[in-house]
């Protein structure tokens, strides 16, 4: 039975939305605040969430927001309940990656309908995940999703396509020093779809490729026309994935990116997963060093999270080390994450490696991370991903914080 979470601080509405739901053999769950459907999703696994978007002390934007860092519940359909309807308050709930937005008052074939389309959606993409760890024919809709997915690049030329800007910020001196390129995409068929569910998409397709390139080359050009503008220059991190990272031309596309916008390429950081580099070492290596060779900087993105590179870690030619979020959630209250955080921070500076913090969320995990003394952070404690439009002006910040 599917399982449909609501949350809504107004008693009357939370009941009315429970009895309709129940009514069409929904499972439902209920809670009254953003806190506790916050705690509701992440342990009872929901298959879709109506949020109310104004409730006092965690708002729909703040359960949103902490939703979709978290692996298991990135992807749930989310869908927005409010009486607000302007325009910016539509953009912002799509831009922190709702999927649907139904101003209040509402009728039930709405409500129904707009929970039908966001169901078929997770239920068409779910079933190509599991289905592709098999080998047996595609279903039907995902061939269509193939299709959407192919005739948005061919014939849309990447206009479903961004590209959003999340800061990295030196935690000594509170300067924006750098930044990790996101690629979304917002499609007019199936809303947006979470990088989760693109990413394995487009590699099992092999269209990852040319949305890579076109990626390399939005970066690229993004952060030259900042510099000419006259912006402090930034170090921009875009992530490879492993059918990229193999590419045996891979370095002659990087050259060509960096010279047709002009860009050193002491400003382009690529960022590889640890479990990309273990599946072959020494052919990582060598291709490592071949892109630093060309003067752009490596990263090791969401690393602690494997079993077995520590003893190849030395041998890795990379520059950074990202922590994942995992570790640094709560980490000050879990002296097992303490205690793991406090060592990578220790062995990374050991190695002679820029260590960053990845999903910063509190003032208290900052305070942890600058008393360790660790190099940078990213995470919504100071910004979400931004379209480079609104990203643009963090780079008028002298600094976020006092040194």
């Amino acid at each position: 039975m599917t399982k449909i979470l609501v949350i809504e601080d107004e008693k009357s509405v939370r009941e009315n939305l429970v009895e309709l739901l129940e009514a069409e053999d929904f499972e439902t769950i209920c809670a009254a605040n953003g806190q506790v459907g916050l705690h509701l999703a992440l342990t009872e696994a929901p298959d879709l969430i109506l949020c109310d978007l104004m409730m006092p002390e965690l708002d729909g934007y703040g359960v949103l927001t902490t939703l979709r860092q978290e692996l298991l519940t990135a992807t749930i359909p989310f869908i927005f309940l409010t009486a607000k309807a302007t325009k910016s308050d539509f953009r912002q709930g799509m831009d922190l990656g709702a999927d649907d937005y139904i101003t209040k008052p509402f009728t039930r074939a709405e409500l129904l309908s707009a929970i039908d389309s966001r169901l078929q959606k997770r239920f068409t993409l779910k079933q190509y995940f599991s289905d592709s760890l098999q080998p047996k024919a595609f279903s039907s809709e995902m061939l269509v999703v193939k299709s959407i997915l192919h005739e948005a690049i061919e014939q849309g030329h990447f206009r479903q396509f961004y590209v959003e800007y999340q800061p990295q910020v030196d935690i000594a001196s509170g300067q924006i020093i750098a930044a990790e390129a996101l690629l979304r995409w917002q499609s007019p068929e199936l809303g947006m779809v979470a990088a989760s569910e693109l990413i394995p998409l487009a590699e099992s397709t092999g269209l990852i490729i040319p949305i890579g390139e076109w990626v390399l080359q939005s970066v690229c050009q993004q952060n030259k026309i900042w510099q000419n503008a006259g912006y402090f220059p930034l170090r921009i991190a875009v992530n490879l994935s492993a059918r990229e990272f193999t590419q045996p031309d891979l370095s002659q596309k990087i050259v060509k990116f960096l010279a047709a916008n002009n860009l050193e390429p002491d400003y382009l950081e690529l960022e590889l997963t640890e479990s990309l580099i273990m599946q072959d070492v020494n052919t990582a290596i060598a291709t490592i060093n071949e892109l630093r060779s060309l003067g752009v900087k490596i990263a090791i993105d969401d690393f602690g999270t494997g079993y077995s590179s520590l003893m190849y870690l030395k041998k890795l030619p990379i520059n950074k080390l990202k922590i994942d979020r995992y570790f640094i959630h709560n980490v000050v209250n879990d002296f097992q994450k303490a205690a793991i955080t406090t060592a990578l921070i220790q062995m990374g500076h050991n190695l002679n490696l820029q260590v960053i913090a990845e999903g910063v969320e509190t003032e208290a995990e900052l305070d942890f991370l600058r008393q360790y003394q660790c190099d940078a952070m990213q995470g919504f404690l100071f910004s979400r991903p931004l379209p480079a439009i609104e990203f643009q002006k963090f780079l008028s910040l002298e600094k976020l914080w006092d040194s």
